[in-house]
């Protein structure tokens, strides 16, 4: 089959958020246009005209595309979502289309690799304590050291990340500059072996807990990791061990890590991930002092469209010259 004429394409962009960095800049559309004139872009920055644009569009790029939407797209050949995470697409009707999917894998990675490295650093050196104490105006180096979050190192320590993509081998890049061990969780069990040590497969994590200094989530969200750490994990884990989520609130039974938490199970958690999201003011995690929360900033930089673009570019490229696309999804296995 003859590769597709960028003549002869309509891309629809649409990625309208609550949060104003995950929509799609008017840059996004101008970097298709300069490269391919005579493509027909449609940027609309809600979804109020979408319907109208798809049942004659090509390709969609966007973060969301309800089966109402895909009813009435029946030309759609190609959806691109500007997000990592394509839980929102793995409906019946969409893994049934057949219509080829790509997602933004690797986009939010150094951003997200180096906010994991902040979050273990500030719980390891206590800063979460630190501030309590400035908004004190208390010299409290006494009180920090004889604290349940006594400060301790990086360097020797393990951690084991559980789920070793895009965003799992960055932060193991940054962490072995720490001296750290990095131990890796892969559904099959396969990795790099030039940044981890060993390798899980996920059938084995629990085998892998005891060890940990650091449990580090970064593995997408799937039937099969839902609450992926729960009660048994965590009973499994050191009571020094530190839980680290960018991942997705659903892979781990929140109720059982706030239980873990409050008994001091576990030393503590950074969470900038939740369930639900917004964490509701009542939620038991705002006020436990081993824990620290980001409010999903992990993927935030003033970068992110930039690579955005770049990959969007690249793909069109591909897909004009009938090449294999990157970051080309599974349906079945949902990533």
């Amino acid at each position: 089959m003859n590769p597709p004429i960028p003549a002869d394409t309509k891309l629809v962009i649409s990625s309208y958020h609550r949060f104003t960095l995950w929509r799609s800049p008017p840059e996004l559309a101008a970097a298709v246009r300069e490269r391919w004139p005579e493509m027909r872009v449609m940027d609309l920055p809600h979804y109020d005209r979408i319907a109208a644009e798809l049942p004659d569009a090509d390709i969609f790029v966007g973060l969301m595309l309800r089966p109402e939407q895909l009813r009435v797209a029946t030309r759609l050949k190609w959806v691109h979502t500007t997000s990592a995470g394509v839980g929102q697409l793995m409906y019946p009707e969409f893994r049934r289309s057949g219509i080829v999917l790509t997602n933004a894998s690797g986009v939010h990675a150094p951003v997200m690799a180096e906010h994991i490295v902040g979050m273990m650093v500030a719980m390891a050196r206590d800063f979460p304590g630190s501030m309590r104490f400035q908004s004190q105006s208390k010299w409290a180096q006494q009180e920090i050291w004889d604290g349940a979050s006594r400060p301790r190192e990086l360097s020797g320590g393990v951690a084991l990340v559980v789920g070793f993509g895009a965003v799992g081998q960055a932060v193991a890049e940054r962490l072995r500059a720490f001296g750290m061990r990095i131990w890796g969780v892969t559904r099959s069990g396969k990795g790099s072996p030039s940044l981890a040590e060993r390798v899980f497969p996920a059938a084995k994590l629990n085998e892998a807990l005891p060890a940990a200094d650091y449990v580090i989530l970064a593995a997408p969200e799937t039937p099969e990791t839902q609450h992926l750490i729960g009660a048994e994990q965590l009973a499994a884990m050191k009571r020094s061990a530190i839980l680290v989520n960018v991942a997705r609130g659903s892979l781990v039974d929140q109720a059982a890590l706030i239980a873990a938490l409050d008994k001091r199970a576990i030393a503590g958690a950074a969470l900038d991930v939740t369930s639900p999201e917004p964490l509701p003011p009542e939620s038991p995690l705002w006020s436990l002092e081993n824990v620290f929360i980001t409010p999903h900033t992990s993927g935030i930089s003033e970068r992110i469209w930039q690579r955005e673009a770049e990959l969007l570019v690249d793909n069109l490229e591909r897909w004009f010259k009938g090449q294999a696309l990157r970051n080309q999804v599974d349906v079945e296995r949902g990533y």
